[in-house]
């Protein structure tokens, strides 16, 4: 019996031998990151292009703007502000767009940054070469000038309202001309941060940018963005000291609000239900309508979001500021009666079955499924959630339209114009196929309306057709909550996607 009795005394002891290694270990991983000055990012998924011309994922140009500079760049309050265009001034017709290019700005590579640069990337976006745009912003440019070495004029066809908002590395990232052809493989910008490498489903590492353009800054030697899909992998990962910066849930707060110092993000978000208006019974007005009836928006964000969320009723939240329409967001309370008879009224009284596809990169997807199903199972809608990859997402649902429905949240831009423009009938991301000849029109003229009481105007009406054509589900705008690293500092917000790691640094 002694020896059992000694025998567990030594199981004992080396118990708490090992929870003191790791507890040192644990610390040891967080220490080290700050001894080596650097951060480790979590980041759901891979990007879909390093080049950022051709990205269209948001989670991409989270961290991608620590590479790259546009003429302009948006602050954290939404408005622009000069980046590598020191100054700008446009005519009085609003076509003539002249900028004085900032001085002494070099690429990673060390080339200097020259108007020919700015020349050449504006001339990729818009296939001058090739014939072949890679961005439809620019379709409205009649000519790009270079009168001396440190101005750039870009005249326009016709004024636009929103053409500034195109002008960030948002849409048009300024690319060394010397790199051409390589973009994708060794991305070169100006930014903050250099691309150090890339190893798919692993990470993205970037390195200081000891000649970056803004003196003293960045203050972090090296960041590494961590792919990782799964949001209880990340949390473990925060919790372990293995990661600095990690977006958590809101029913996790509890387990990291001691720790972590948190940051309360207002997304600028819209997470909706979108179906495919090419296929039936979607082109029915009235199926859309009942669903939007069936689908219990306060269940969704309270199982989502734990009620940091608010509601929306189109594709525009209350970040937009004034030209957000208020009060849309109550058109279609739920109703299962309503949606029966709609249902019934279009053919369809004994419902029918449909695909939910959905891409595994969040939790969040499925966690909106789960309730949109059992919403619709009341009215008679049979839905089978299909979980993919992102990459088949982005790929099959989103370039290809291949779905029935889909759950999927539109993150923010500076733009009014650009954040319902994928509602017109011919946009490329127009991937719902919505088409509604008043909603075309009210677009084009938006752009060349220079009253911004008229833009308002337009803008609630344009709210309004997205919100009675039923052309999607509008669920809500939702808060993301950051953990961080307690000894970080300088982390700041913006009303888009953007880890913004230039003046992060670790507290003395």
């Amino acid at each position: 019996m002694r020896t059992f009795y000694k025998f567990l005394s030594l199981i004992g002891i080396l118990m708490l031998i090992a929870i003191f290694v790791s507890a040192c270990s644990d610390n040891e991983v967080g220490d080290q990151a700050e001894d080596r000055n650097e951060v480790n990012v979590r980041i759901n998924n891979d990007p879909d292009f390093l080049d950022p011309h051709m990205a269209e994922a948001s989670i991409t140009f989270q961290m991608l703007l620590n590479i790259y500079d546009g003429l302009l760049v948006g602050d954290t309050d939404g408005s622009l502000k000069p980046a590598l265009a020191e100054d700008y001034r446009i005519s009085d017709d609003g076509l003539t767009y002249t900028f004085t290019i900032r001085g002494g700005v070099t690429f990673h590579n060390g080339d200097p940054l020259t108007v020919e640069d700015i020349q050449y990337s504006f001339d990729r976006l818009m296939g001058t070469e090739t014939g072949e745009p890679l961005s439809s912003d620019f379709d409205n440019i009649a000519s790009l000038d270079t009168p001396d070495d440190k101005t750039f004029v870009i005249t326009l066809k016709e004024p636009n309202s929103a053409f500034l908002s195109y002008l960030t590395a948002l849409n048009s990232a300024i690319l060394p001309k010397s790199n051409d052809g390589k973009h994708n493989e060794q991305p070169i910008g100006t930014g903050a941060f250099a691309f150090n490498s890339y190893n798919p489903e692993n990470n993205l590492v970037l390195d200081k940018n000891e000649n970056y353009w803004k003196d003293g800054l960045p203050y972090l030697d090296k960041v590494t963005f961590t792919f990782q899909p799964d949001d209880q992998t990340a949390l473990l990962s925060l919790q372990a000291g293995e990661m600095d910066i990690v977006a958590v849930g809101s029913h996790r707060v509890p387990e990291v609000e001691d720790q972590f110092n948190l940051e309360y993000q207002d997304s600028n978000s819209v997470l909706l239900v979108g179906y495919n208006q090419e296929r039936e019974p979607f082109q029915d007005v009235r199926v859309r309508q009942a669903i939007n009836y069936a689908v219990n928006k306060d269940d969704v964000i309270e199982a989502a979001f734990s009620g940091y969320a608010t509601k929306l009723g189109s594709n525009m939240s209350p970040a937009m500021g004034d030209v957000f329409k208020a009060g849309l967001e109550d058109t279609y309370k739920r109703d299962v009666e309503k949606a029966k008879a709609l249902l019934a009224e279009a053919g369809y009284a004994d419902g029918f079955n449909t695909t939910i596809s959905i891409s595994s990169h969040a939790a969040l997807y499925t966690n909106v499924a789960q309730v949109v199903v059992e919403n619709l199972k009341e009215v008679g809608i049979q839905a089978e959630i299909e979980v993919v990859e992102w990459g088949v997402w982005l790929e099959r649902v989103y370039q290809g339209r291949d779905y029935d429905l889909t759950i999927i949240d539109f993150t923010g831009v500076l733009s009014p114009y650009e954040t319902i423009n994928r509602y017109v009938s011919d946009a490329g991301n127009n991937f719902f196929n919505f088409s509604h000849a008043e909603y075309d029109q009210l677009m084009d003229e938006v752009l060349t309306e220079s009253n911004p009481d008229r833009q308002k105007e337009i803008y609630y009406r344009l709210q309004e057709i997205l919100s009675e054509e039923a052309a999607a589900v509008y669920l809500a705008d939702y808060q993301i909550i950051w953990a961080l690293n307690p000894k970080l500092e300088g982390y700041k917000l913006y009303p888009y996607f953007y880890h913004d790691l230039s003046e992060v640094k670790y507290t003395e």
